[in-house]
Order: structure tokens, then sequence, then C-alpha cells
């Protein structure tokens, strides 16, 4: 043995503790080809949700996101909103192209405050919901963020640790096997 080998330490790693697919789950093996074949797509569905109250430095890197995604041709879903994620991600998708933006509202635009619906001006797609115009707000987000997520191939979630009501929405996109991006604002 030469004297370098002598003085080279020998690293053991546990395996027993990394993340494993077994081969007998075959639902394992085909969330993970569906997640690595929406990765690998040069065009999808991106649904952008998240935090009404967020600063403007936030809000003008949500714009550039939602700008970049289409640009290289992707299709962003949001909901509508004023202030925060909603109205940066409009902002952006519109800039880059109106037609690659759809936008699901939890009711209906005639519900919406006067600066949602000024701001909404001009969208080609938008899907309104007059079902749910009897329901509260809250009531009527959370399913307006399942119907998003059911939409989409990725999503994209601004929110602060404390968010309940966007950690179920990211929960769902996990349970239906969406490829999630968390950006935790606290």
């Amino acid at each position: 043995m030469s004297e370098e080998s002598k003085n080279e330490q020998q690293i053991m790693v546990p395996l027993d503790d990394l993340d494993k697919v077994e081969d007998s789950d075959p639902n394992k093996l085909d969330a993970l080809a569906m997640e690595l074949a929406t990765i690998q797509q040069s065009a999808k569905k991106v649904a952008i949700i998240g935090s009404r109250n967020l600063p403007i430095t936030h809000q003008q890197i949500i714009e550039i996101l939602s700008y970049a995604l289409v640009i290289q041709g992707n299709t962003v879903i949001t909901s509508g909103g004023s202030s925060g994620t909603n109205a940066a991600t409009i902002r952006g998708a519109m800039k880059a192209n109106p037609d690659k933006l759809r936008v699901i509202l939890p009711q209906t635009i005639g519900q919406q405050p006067s600066d949602v619906q000024d701001q909404l001006i001009g969208v080609p797609n938008i899907i309104e919901h007059p079902d749910r115009s009897m329901m509260t707000l809250a009531d009527a987000s959370r399913i307006c963020n399942r119907e998003i997520i059911d939409e989409c191939q990725q999503l994209i979630c601004f929110l602060s640790h404390t968010s309940n009501t966007l950690h179920k929405a990211i929960q769902h996109a996990e349970d239906s096997h969406k490829v999630v991006t968390a950006f935790y604002l606290d």
C-alpha cells in the first residue's frame, strides 16, 4: 500500500436514508415519469397563485416571472386580484401575450372590486363562476384554487408559512402529481 493510500480516509454513506422508489409500486413510477415529462416539456400550463399582501419588489419579480413563462410559450393560469400575486401575474402575462393568459375567477367579474374589474379589461380568456355568487369569497377562492390546479401541469405558489389556504392548495397539487414550486415570503 502506498503512503498516499494509508492517509486517505474512507467515507461511508448510509443508503437506508435515501428516498427510494420501489419497483413494486407502479403508481410511484408512473407519477415520477409524468413529472419528468412535464419538466421536459417545452410549453406547459403553469398556475401562479399566492398571497395578496406582497411588497412591490416581490410583485415585480412575479410579473417578470409571468412574462418570461409566457415568452417561452407557456400558458399562465391565475385568479383575479387587485394586488399581490394574481395582479402581478396578470400584468406580466398581458405584456408578453394576452392569449397565453387564463384567468379563473372565484365568482363573477361584477363581484370583483372595481380595480380588479379594470385590470381584467382586455384579458381575452376569463372564466367566471356565477354559480358561486352566493358563497363567501373565502369558500369560492378555495374552490377556484383547486380548479386552477386541476388545469395546470405545474404550480408556482407565493405564500407565508401561516397561509393555511395556500398550504392546502399546495397539498392538492402534490396529491394530483403536479410539479410544485413554493416560495415562502417570510
